[in-house]
């Protein structure tokens, strides 16, 4: 025979949830991207790196695309 479970509610259901995340959980990862964007999108360093300009024609391609 088994014994009935009660279940409670949940306390921050019942008082209503307010999630608020600080400035720099948003921050942060948006400068993150900016940089990284930036780094991909410099077309200058990647035809120096590469031998083959075809993926400076990409990437410079690219950034026109979102700059445009």
């Amino acid at each position: 025979m088994s014994a009935p479970t009660h279940s409670r509610p949940h306390p921050a259901a019942a008082r209503g949830v307010d999630i608020r995340l600080p400035w720099w959980a948003i921050v942060l990862p948006a400068l993150a991207f900016v940089a990284l964007l930036l780094l991909i999108l410099n077309p200058a360093d990647t035809q120096a790196a590469a031998g083959d300009p075809t993926l400076g024609h990409v990437l410079e391609r690219a950034k026109e695309l979102v700059l445009d």
